[in-house]
């Protein structure tokens, strides 16, 4: 990105897994130099395997190192001097860790006043504050599996949704904090939290629920607005999800794949009509596309400007026309040799998007470069190695 908007704003991050390295990624993507602070062994988050494998990867591009023994007193010291001269500190850890290490906002205010320090918990203040959760934790008490799942089995979103949502809080947060600070000249406190954030995400559906006399159910089992809103099968095994919003769409629907039959029916001049009719109409529809190909939906689809989609897994993501092409995609280095291409941050700002300006870091790789900065010599840097309070890549 040619315009890096937090260029200059200083970072120290705390943080593990994926609420926390989010926050910080988009600080770091957006220009702001974010240090990464770990343990002298390493961030936990590189060793996680199954799903949890590629969570240091897409998390921490853009950040510089920094491991440090926070349970010495001079690993605790460094990050004193160091929040002396840094704007944010990010971190989610378990409630009270921070404050038991010493790096609590109570304590390192005293140190920076300008400080802004972002907390991304469990929960919100109140009752629940002092519990641990996690992303499936908050989903299940959220509403949020309840209404992915099918009546009776409830289901976790299929990626981190309320840890992601939760660091992006986090992040507006700290912008809202920055913008005040320049007005004030300090800093201050935010919180953001994933069981407050998935109830958030509920708010439509409790709306709902304020408006109607039973049960919501889960989506799976919902009656669409839309007569057409669903997915099918195709001729050659595939799927793909066909939506009709619009009169339209409906007419141009029918143009594409030649039926006049049902563009002049009156059972089906309109979406309520439609919806009145779904016992036979939804079971004729999916047979008369069962006699396509998915590229030939797709191709009838796209020329009606219908709203389709093919049903994608990740790794189909990598090819995708619009993420290559569009340059959403920029190749990662992922600490085993190997690269690959992830997703950049989804926006668009001064007609640019984000570079990459450094890979994951190893363990403590900039840790000499940090210390530096505290006119550390090479001498007392050793010293600190051998005592083990600090490791160098």
């Amino acid at each position: 990105m040619s315009s890096m908007p937090l260029k200059g704003i200083k970072v120290l991050e705390f943080t593990h897994a994926v609420m926390g390295p989010c926050a910080g990624l988009l600080l770091a993507d957006m220009g702001a130099e974010v240090i990464h602070v770990e343990a002298t062994h390493g961030d936990s988050t590189r060793r996680l395997q199954g799903f949890g494998t590629g969570y240091f990867w897409f998390y921490n591009r853009n950040k510089k190192s920094l491991a440090v023994n926070l349970k010495s007193e001079k690993g605790v010291q460094l990050i004193y001097d160091l929040v002396k001269d840094y704007d944010v500190v990010v971190e989610n850890f378990g409630p009270g860790t921070m404050d038991r290490l010493g790096l609590g906002y109570d304590k390192l205010k005293t140190i920076n006043k300008r400080l802004i320090y972002c907390s991304l918990k469990g929960f919100l203040s109140g009752p629940y504050e002092k519990r641990h959760a996690m992303d499936e934790v908050v989903q299940m008490m959220g509403g949020l599996a309840y209404m992915t799942g099918r009546e009776g089995d409830p289901l976790r979103a299929g990626t981190s949704v309320i840890d992601i949502t939760g660091g992006m809080f986090g992040y507006i947060g700290i912008l809202q904090a920055l913008y005040e600070r320049e007005k004030t000249g300090e800093g201050g406190f935010v919180k953001s939290a994933l069981f407050e954030t998935c109830a958030f995400l509920m708010g439509q559906h409790m709306a709902y629920s304020s408006q109607i006399n039973y049960q919501i159910p889960p989506m799976p089992s919902r009656v669409s607005a839309w007569s057409i809103y669903k997915v099918f099968d195709t001729k050659d095994d595939d799927k793909v999800f066909i939506g009709i919003i619009s009169e339209k769409h409906w007419e141009r629907l029918c143009d594409v794949f030649g039926w006049m039959d049902w563009r002049n029916d009156s059972r089906l001049a309109t979406n309520n009509k439609r919806i009145d009719e779904r016992d036979w109409f939804l079971s004729a529809l999916a047979e008369r596309l069962q006699q396509f190909t998915k590229q030939e939906i797709i191709d009838r689809c796209d020329k009606g400007h219908i709203p389709f989609a093919p049903i994608s897994r990740p790794e189909d993501l990598f090819e995708d026309e619009q993420l290559n092409q569009g340059e959403s995609l920029m190749e990662v280095d992922m600490g085993n040799g190997k690269t690959t291409k992830l997703p950049k941050f989804p926006l668009e700002y001064k007609g640019s998007r984000v570079e990459k300006r450094l890979d994951p870091p190893k363990i403590g790789e900039h840790t000499i470069e940090v210390l530096k900065s505290l006119d550390i010599d090479d001498s007392t840097i050793a010293k600190m190695v051998a005592e083990g309070i600090i490791k160098t890549h």
